[in-house]
């Protein structure tokens, strides 16, 4: 999970339609940013908005899983309110059940009467009792009910092939298989639809401390084994075939192999050498990345009472993430030229000391104005490598690191960085196209960073939409916007900032951080947006 820090590139040229050009600029000036409409890019995924739900601290207890008796309103256990925010942010997967937690979950102890189920020790996330309430089938009907697709990762640290398989089949199988019909017992006859499967978890780390050639020995049995037999689905073990050539109406499966952990390289060179030699016996779909905004390891910088200094230092080492995606990315692309394999960003987001007097493991922190910039901007980073990050799930999705949602018994809050998911809706499938800026330059102390970032997209209706990020705390910025191939004249989305880099939303007052709406004005070649200090604006551009 801990990353080694790179050096910051303040002035990169992307190639292709993703490319924003990064200059300096007077720091009082308004801020030019020239969008090529002409020149569509990659699409950016509507994956890269992937959750991640773990067994850590309040995250599935408490936070999505109530139980069917909880005065907390609910369906079948599962926390309607919560289930409500995450249908308006459009999520499209969920990570589940890990995390660490994943290479020591052994599945039939969360399948049948609840009654009946094993009652084990978290030993990864503070020795919390794990009932095991909230097993397979109750993860399927949380991901029906947001209506997402499975991400599960299959344990290949403590667990075995045949462990693995078996638990495809529950998931998968026809009911008049056996595997089915236990299924079927247990509620639900018709198989599950399995769209990503997890080859273990940081294999190098908590998920068994493996070389990378011990790791690709194990995860070519498992690619190989742990079969899907939903008939809606395949997985593809003919190197000479493609997802593209399957039938029309079959959606296959994609495995994600463990890979690097931040900067570590090695990982990344022997899957991907393996990939390129494999035969018609296995396959993978995706290559996982793991990095985390923490600045040093252990966490230590607060995520409540900070200052600009912490802010600064945040997000400097937030936008490393675009270096550590061209390091491994030339690697993959050495490989896979073609770009077959998505690099799947599956754990991201800041990680923080731990909230004074909160329990040990259950990775509880705050979130600010300063998580919803960290958001956006990885997001744009995402969306700018999308021929290659197809897919990313931040780290976590209820009350543990970079939530979207707070919950405490009853009570329900939004998070900033939940506003700017709401708010980058728009982007999810829509075609990127290229954008030249003038970023400038916003310092502080020893610290440089550039003063603004920007993406633009076309969605599938034709709109065409821009987002601007302010990243100076002190100080307004005028974006003078200019269009080719569009005729702009408005601008209209939202915007969202606050008081102090450090403000947050609380249970007694859930909106100090809530977007706004916002109005461009028309500008002599295009449209005029004057941005607030610390803030992130979305846009609708129309003539």
């Amino acid at each position: 999970m801990f990353r080694t820090n790179r050096p910051l590139c303040m002035a990169l040229l992307l190639a292709g339609a993703a490319a924003p050009v990064f200059a300096q600029s007077g720091q009082n000036s308004a801020v030019p940013i020239a969008v090529d409409a002409t020149k569509p890019g990659a699409k950016i995924d509507r994956n890269i908005f992937g959750q991640f739900a773990e067994h850590l601290g309040t995250g599935i207890y408490g936070g999505v899983w109530v139980g069917k008796d909880s005065p907390i309103p609910n369906v079948r256990g599962i926390r309607s309110d919560v289930v409500g925010a995450l249908k308006a942010i459009k999520v499209p997967n969920v990570r589940w059940p890990g995390g660490c937690f994943a290479d020591e979950y052994h599945w039939r102890d969360g399948i049948g009467d609840p009654k009946k189920r094993s009652i084990t020790a978290n030993a990864n996330w503070g020795g919390a009792v794990e009932d095991n309430a909230f097993g397979t089938d109750e993860f399927f009907d949380f991901a029906k009910q947001i209506g997402t697709e499975a991400y599960v990762s299959v344990n290949v640290g403590s667990g075995t092939i045949k462990e693995a398989a078996d638990w495809m089949a529950y998931m998968t199988a026809s009911p008049n298989s056996t595997a089915g019909k236990e299924r079927a017992a247990n509620g639900h006859p018709e198989p599950y639809k399995v769209k990503y499967v997890g080859l273990g978890n940081e294999s190098w780390g908590c998920g068994g401390s493996m070389t990378p050639e011990h790791y690709v020995d194990e995860m070519k049995k498992y690619a190989r084994f742990v079969r899907n037999y939903n008939p809606a689905q395949q997985v593809n073990t003919n190197p000479a075939t493609s997802p593209s050539k399957a039938p029309a109406n079959v959606e296959e499966m994609q495995r994600i192999a463990v890979g690097p952990n931040g900067d570590d390289t090695s990982y990344t060179e022997a899957v991907m050498k393996a990939w390129k030699d494999h035969d018609w016996a296995w396959n993978i779909e995706g290559l996982s990345l793991h990095s985390y905004t923490v600045v040093k390891w252990p966490p230590a910088v607060p995520s409540i009472n900070f200052g600009e200094s912490e802010y600064a230092a945040i997000l400097k080492s937030t936008l490393e993430m675009d270096n550590l995606i061209r390091l491994h990315g030339a690697i993959m692309d050495k490989y896979d030229p073609e770009k077959k394999v998505p690099l799947v960003v599956d754990e991201w987001g800041t990680w923080y000391a731990k909230l004074p007097n909160s329990p040990e493991g259950f990775l509880q922190q705050q979130n600010s104005m300063r998580d919803a910039m960290v958001a956006a901007l990885n997001i744009n980073i995402f969306a700018r490598h999308g021929d290659r990050v197809r897919m990313a799930n931040i780290a976590q999705m209820v009350n543990v690191l970079q939530a979207m949602i707070f919950t405490d018994g009853p009570k329900m809050v939004l998070t900033p960085t939940y506003h700017i998911f709401k708010m980058y809706v728009p982007f999810q499938d829509a075609t990127l196209v290229p954008v030249s800026f003038d970023a400038g330059t916003y310092t502080s102390g020893d610290i440089k960073l550039p003063r603004v970032d920007a993406i633009a997209a076309r969605d599938a209706a034709g709109k065409l939409w821009l987002t601007v990020t302010n990243l100076d705390p002190n100080r307004p910025a005028r974006i003078e916007a200019s269009f080719k191939g569009v005729t702009a004249r408005t601008a209209r989305g939202q915007v969202l900032t606050a008081p102090r880099v450090d403000s947050i939303n609380t249970f007694a007052a859930p909106t100090t951080v809530a977007p706004k709406p916002f109005t461009g004005s028309a500008g002599r070649n295009g449209v005029v947006l004057d941005l607030p200090a610390k803030s992130v604006v979305v846009v609708e551009i129309g003539s």
